[in-house]
């Protein structure tokens, strides 16, 4: 390691040493000693703006309807939604032993930044390094209790939440979210190279607003074209688990903070991916 090196710059440095080589998993962080974690499953994306939130919520409840104890770890610091999808509304509490998550009404527990912000609408402007510390912290200053699956809501691309996020927690899968465009397999490449970098096990792919069934016929239509997600994931030894369409009944409940009402069924082998998790 160079005289000018530090831990927080391994991101961005392009030298060759003993540090970059090591096991990413000896950066991983204890959690809160009061917590229980089985589980933890990230939701990627190589972009943003294809939906990991919305996958990510529905993870959660399909697994909170199967009677397990779920919680969800916002980790998009600057663009937290997950509140709002659970019809979240008050800010979270703590005591000198550490941060309580909030629990909504079915009992999901989550922390997000806009559980700590007196106005949720106020813009997070934080550099990377703080922005990556508070991710860390709500791993490691949270009490999370007896969570059999966590999910990461994460931020788009691979930059320093994200490297943090598979550093610092134990993750045992990621699922990567795209859509139906061209540039999927950029996006895909992306998430997929990192996962690997990261040793990280792929689950598969969800390919979100895959299309929209009509009403009456219930045709299903491309609203963005033909589907590239199978050359996709043949082209790196992927599995597409679902493909959602555009629903605006979901996309209502989330507007409404009852995304824990919705109809979500349509996950169910992304959810059985999760299920199969040794």
């Amino acid at each position: 390691m160079s005289e000018e090196c530090t831990p927080q710059a391994c991101s961005t440095c392009k030298e060759t040493c003993s540090d970059r080589k090591a096991d990413p998993k000896s950066f991983l962080k204890d959690p809160h000693p009061k917590s229980r974690v089985n589980k933890v499953i990230a939701i990627v994306s190589g972009k943003g703006g294809v939906g990991k939130s919305l996958v990510t919520s529905m993870m959660a409840v399909n697994f909170q309807r199967l009677g397990k104890r779920v919680a969800v770890l916002d980790a998009d610091i600057t663009g937290p939604s997950i509140p709002k999808m659970f019809g979240i509304k008050k800010q979270a509490e703590g005591s000198e032993e550490g941060l309580l998550p909030v629990k909504s009404s079915m009992g999901t527990q989550v922390m997000s930044v806009n559980l700590l912000l007196e106005d949720e609408t106020k813009p997070v402007i934080w550099r990377g390094p703080v922005i990556a510390g508070t991710v860390t912290q709500f791993w490691t200053d949270v009490i999370w209790e007896d969570v059999d699956y966590m999910f990461v809501d994460m931020p788009p691309g691979t930059g320093d939440v994200p490297l943090t996020v598979f550093q610092s927690l134990p993750v045992d899968g990621i699922i990567i979210v795209t859509s139906p465009q061209d540039l999927v397999s950029m996006v895909v490449q992306k998430a997929v190279n990192m996962a690997e970098m990261m040793n990280i096990p792929i689950l598969g792919i969800v390919e979100n607003m895959s299309y929209i069934e009509c009403p009456d016929c219930h045709k299903k239509i491309n609203v963005f074209g033909e589907s590239h997600i199978d050359e996709a994931a043949k082209e790196h030894g992927l599995t597409v688990l679902d493909r959602l369409p555009l629903n605006p009944k979901i996309a209502s409940a989330c507007d409404k903070g009852m995304i824990e009402l919705a109809d979500i069924e349509i996950i169910d082998n992304a959810v059985k991916a999760v299920e199969d998790l040794k």
